[in-house]
């Protein structure tokens, strides 16, 4: 017959416990726990509607979609909308992307992720700050507020991955 054997864990004051449900949940940061309130109720979100013409094969081929890993980011002095993020894009030369997210993200909870960027846009200055490329959100309207949210991929992807 087998039993099963939970591991014990040392909490920080050094007692064991149980490695159970209740122990973990307890112990899980409030900010890890899904509330009824944060479920979309998506009956009330809107979207913008489909393009209508269409884009060729050639034409969408020629988009260069990376993932990229977010070595920095920093609020844009003088600019209440821009971050500055410098991204590893798996070239070996740091990348530099601008992007109006302020009102939806902090700079320091960018750091470390992996997003996706188009790497192939021409540069483009913003508070005389050359940005080179664009990061990927989808953006929706809930209740009349705009909301935003950057593609982030798994981290296991390495920087410089091609989207296809």
């Amino acid at each position: 017959m087998q039993t099963n054997v939970l591991p014990t864990m040392k909490s920080l004051d050094g007692v064991n416990k149980k490695n159970d449900v209740n122990n973990i949940a307890s112990e899980a940061p409030e900010k890890n726990v899904k509330t009824e309130s944060e479920k979309i109720d998506f009956s009330k979100v809107k979207i913008e509607p489909l393009f209508e013409e269409m884009v060729d094969f050639d034409t969408f081929s020629k988009s260069d979609f990376r993932a990229v890993k977010v070595k920095e980011c920093v609020a844009v002095p003088k600019s209440k909308k821009l971050l500055q993020f410098t991204l590893d894009d798996g070239t070996g030369t740091d990348r530099t992307i601008l992007s109006g997210i302020h009102s939806f993200y902090e700079p320091e909870e960018l750091v470390g992720k992996t997003l996706i960027a188009i790497t192939n846009l021409p540069p483009r200055a913003m508070m005389g700050i050359d940005s080179c490329g664009m990061l990927l959100s989808a953006i929706h309207e809930e209740e009349g507020e705009e909301k935003l949210h950057l593609l982030m991929v798994d981290d296991h992807i390495p920087a410089g991955a091609k989207l296809y």
